[in-house]
């Protein structure tokens, strides 16, 4: 079975992130990349692995290209993230949080969270339908029949 025909979000997920260059990129697009070149770069990344991974995000919306060109040169593609693409900040964020509480640190590129405006630390957390942060702990996750599903999503 094809993970993009799975009912459940997470392999549905998996099946347009499949692989850690996903992520990786993505993480560049929020440092503001833009371009195949600066993209190739910042992670030492093979040219055919690149076009790949560009093209299934585009594919599935998480990016979106368009054509730029620098004067004298020909045009190129310029890639932007996507309403969805901005939607996985929030899961950056708490892969980040995860690894710097959880795996031990290493050299090369970090990421700092922070908010625009006074540049403070920002985190990932979970929040209920009132507003009011959960505690991971009171978390649990539940498996749902194609009847209940249905029922959750149109109470969304």
């Amino acid at each position: 079975m094809n993970a993009l025909d799975s009912k459940c979000g997470i392999a549905r997920s998996l099946g347009v992130l499949s692989d850690s260059w996903s992520f990786l990129l993505l993480r560049e697009a929020f440092f503001g990349k833009r371009t195949f070149a600066q993209f190739r770069d910042s992670l030492g990344i093979a040219s055919d692995v690149l076009s790949t991974r560009l093209n299934t995000l585009v594919e599935h919306g998480v990016l979106e290209n368009g054509p730029y060109q620098e004067q004298g040169q020909r045009t190129r593609d310029a890639y932007e993230l996507t309403l969805a693409g901005n939607e996985l900040k929030l899961v950056l964020v708490a892969m980040q949080q995860w690894g710097d509480a959880n795996v031990p640190g290493g050299s090369g590129v970090s990421m700092r969270p922070v908010t625009g405006v006074g540049q403070g630390r920002v985190r990932a957390a979970f929040v209920d339908s009132n507003g009011e942060n959960v505690p991971q702990e009171d978390v649990d996750f539940v498996r749902l029949n194609d009847a209940d599903a249905e029922r959750a999503s149109e109470a969304n």
